[in-house]
């Protein structure tokens, strides 16, 4: 769980820069991770997909070009990054909390939150809300940074805590951002934790998919 307001003004302050930094810092692996979550809610066939934590669009962008049939919505409580999403041409952008959704029950058919997640003040509210907003059966699709296992464990914590913040710094001038961000993702929960987290929020079928050896995780459960 995090800090709302520490997490608002850190997003606020790298809104600008907060695309090509994180292409820079995964060396576009990043781009590949959202298509492989779009197609995993295409499968679906939803006409409509809400993105929360959408920050400057990725992730609903990528949903968007899947889905052309379906209505996307961004969702983000930090206003600079929903401007930033904006420029991407996302024409439905609101600005709401992930714990705290401004949305009727069963009010969309799929739901995404890419690298957002980890961010919200409670992990467990913020499922459930996911879940709540999503029709019954429908899928709540995560994609988030995750720890992986040795071999790479070692040198990617390396990387997280020694590299990414000063190079992630040199391109925002906001060094104590990434620092909060690499101390994040070490507690953030990951594999059969999340998972857990999922099941007791009342998802079924849950699934978890790593990706790029574990840097990241994909994670997918039906309301």
């Amino acid at each position: 769980m995090q800090d709302a307001d520490y997490v608002q003004s850190a997003f606020s302050r790298i809104a600008r820069r907060y695309v090509l930094t994180n292409h820079v810092l995964s060396m576009g692996i990043d781009v590949l991770w959202r298509k492989r979550v779009a197609a995993i809610v295409a499968g679906y066939q939803p006409s409509s997909v809400l993105d929360i934590a959408t920050g400057s669009g990725d992730l609903a962008e990528a949903v968007a070009h899947a889905c052309p049939e379906a209505q996307v919505v961004g969702a983000d409580f930090c206003l600079p990054m929903l401007q930033e999403a904006q420029k991407r041409g996302i024409p439905d952008l609101v600005v709401a909390d992930g714990t705290d959704l401004p949305f009727y029950d069963n009010s969309f058919d799929a739901l995404t939150v890419g690298f957002g997640l980890r961010n919200m003040s409670s992990w467990p509210v913020a499922l459930q809300e996911m879940r709540r907003v999503v029709a019954p059966g429908g899928p709540v699709v995560v994609l988030d940074f995750s720890l992986p296992r040795p071999p790479l464990a070692a040198p990617y914590r390396f990387y997280l805590h020694k590299i990414m913040p000063l190079v992630a710094g040199a391109l925002t001038g906001e060094k104590d951002a990434y620092q909060y961000l690499s101390g994040s993702i070490e507690q953030f929960p990951s594999g059969q934790a999340m998972i857990d987290l999922f099941k007791e929020s009342g998802f079924d079928d849950c699934v978890h998919q790593p990706v790029s050896g574990g840097i990241a995780s994909i994670y997918v459960g039906e309301a």
